[in-house]
């Protein structure tokens, strides 16, 4: 799902600084967001066309579980950079407290988030969607795919 944009459109979502600077907690909301529409197309192109299954279905790639999951077979992936930004995330407070899982799951899942958005601001969309299709891999296999780890 490559995203082409057009001049004004670039200018329109130019960010006023560098994503570095921005607080783990906004990153993991632009990730959120990006990691959904991902979700969202992959579950049409499977052909899943109703709005109740369409949902149900979803939850099983984006709940702080999930992600938290996900997180975990992607660590020894992970550049030392990326690994900065998953920790960072993690370790972000938020303020809520978590209805339906514990803290640490929430807080994995939140880092995860946090990578999907760093690698979507920083523009780094080849990483991003290598990444997306890993994870779509271990949501819907419970593994990575083979060779997975020589070819990151």
């Amino acid at each position: 799902m490559n995203i082409q944009r057009t001049a004004k459109m670039m200018e329109m979502l130019k960010l006023s600084r560098n994503p570095r600077e921005l607080n783990p907690l906004a990153l993991a909301f632009i990730g959120d967001g990006i990691y959904e529409v991902y979700v969202r197309h992959r579950l049409i192109a499977l052909g899943e066309v109703r709005p109740h299954q369409l949902h149900r279905l979803a939850t099983k790639y984006v709940s702080a579980k999930a992600q938290a999951n996900v997180l975990k077979f992607l660590l020894p992936l992970l550049s030392e950079e990326e690994m900065d930004w998953v920790n960072r995330g993690r370790n972000a407070k938020s303020g809520t407290v978590p209805k339906n899982t514990d803290v640490l799951v929430y807080r994995h899942g939140t880092a995860f988030e946090t990578l999907m958005g760093m690698l979507y601001l920083k523009e780094q969309f080849e990483r991003l969607e290598q990444l997306i299709y890993l994870s779509f891999s271990v949501v819907e296999t419970g593994v990575l795919p083979p060779a997975t780890v020589e070819n990151a």
